[in-house]
């Protein structure tokens, strides 16, 4: 029994960086969108729960980025 060989969980480097790379991408566009819904919800009659979906999109892919990079 002693002769089995551990398994690695560990997620292959390409896969974190895509993954990574990922999180900026929808981050962003969420954060450009929640901005840009902001600006018109304040001076046009935009809906402001885009606005509040799209800014916590963009918490959420913060945290998972920073959690993901630590």
């Amino acid at each position: 029994m002693s002769d089995i060989s551990k398994r690695t969980t560990r997620t292959p480097r390409r896969v974190r960086e895509k993954r990574a790379n990922q999180l900026v991408l929808v981050g962003g566009v969420a954060g450009l969108v929640a901005v840009v819904g902001f600006l018109l919800a304040l001076f046009t009659g935009f809906p402001g729960s885009i606005v509040l979906l799209a800014a916590i999109v963009c918490g959420v892919c913060i945290y998972l980025f920073r959690k993901m990079t630590s």
